[in-house]
């Protein structure tokens, strides 16, 4: 069948990362923390910090396995808890994630050629959709209006919101339900091999991996395992490509 649509990871797939991740994820942790105290809420900032992280980290391993999404929400009213606050305001929690994230978001930019590679999409009659693994949505949502790339995209799935994660083919098969079309007519753009090409081909769509930013330790683990119909270095590539099929 001809293709009708194209699902896209977000994160290094239309926009990249321009920082250190290990230097963000504690500077956003303890802005987090520092948030908390400015409102009265007094932690061991060291002791809180700890403890946060092997709850996110015992998290995400359980979501690797079982394809579920836990929030990072859930992970850090469980911290809370263990502190003595175990029923905190809803917004003081909203508002202190957007302490944690809000340096790291100020460090992703879109692809040199992201908006023509879409623009050239979009007039070829493609439908476009972004699939995201995020244990937080406002996080993405903030990242594509930042980035300004929502006008292109319906629907947006973030995996926080849906509650499954790539490569779980419910996500997947949520996207050609709203688009009534079948799994040959749509193929998943993304740079995790155990993520984006697994899932694409659990739920029996074609597959392009974008290598832009794939140079990381989970993809080294599939690359012998998990094998895309097509792989790209720029996203300028990508409609020469679907054009070739």
């Amino acid at each position: 069948m001809a293709l009708k649509g194209i699902l896209f990871d977000l994160g290094s797939t239309l926009i990249e990362f321009q920082g250190e991740w290990n230097e963000v994820m504690w500077r956003g942790a303890r802005e987090q923390v520092e948030f908390f105290q400015a409102r009265g809420v007094q932690l061991d900032a060291d002791a809180f910090l700890k403890r946060h992280r092997e709850l996110i980290l015992q998290f995400i391993e359980q979501g690797q396995q079982d394809w579920i999404e836990y929030s990072s929400d859930k992970a850090l009213k469980l911290t809370l808890a263990e502190f003595g606050y175990p029923d905190p305001l809803q917004s003081l929690v909203d508002e202190s994630l957007q302490a944690l994230y809000a340096y790291g978001e100020t460090l992703w930019r879109p692809f040199p050629d992201t908006y023509a590679t879409l623009d050239a999409l979009r007039d070829a009659r493609y439908r476009l959709a972004i699939v995201s693994n995020a244990r937080d949505a406002s996080n993405v949502h903030r990242l594509i209006d930042n980035n300004r790339l929502r006008l292109w995209f319906d629907p947006i799935l973030i995996s926080a919101e849906f509650g499954v994660r790539k490569p779980n083919p419910r996500i997947f098969k949520a996207v050609l339900e709203r688009w009534q079309i079948a799994p040959d007519e749509a193929v998943m753009v993304g740079d995790m091999l155990g993520a984006d090409v697994l899932g694409a081909k659990n739920a029996g769509l074609r597959s392009v991996w974008a290598t832009m930013q794939a140079d990381r330790k989970a993809n080294e683990a599939h690359l012998d395992t998990l094998v895309p119909d097509a792989t790209i270095a720029s996203l300028s590539e990508l409609l020469p490509l679907l054009e070739g099929w």
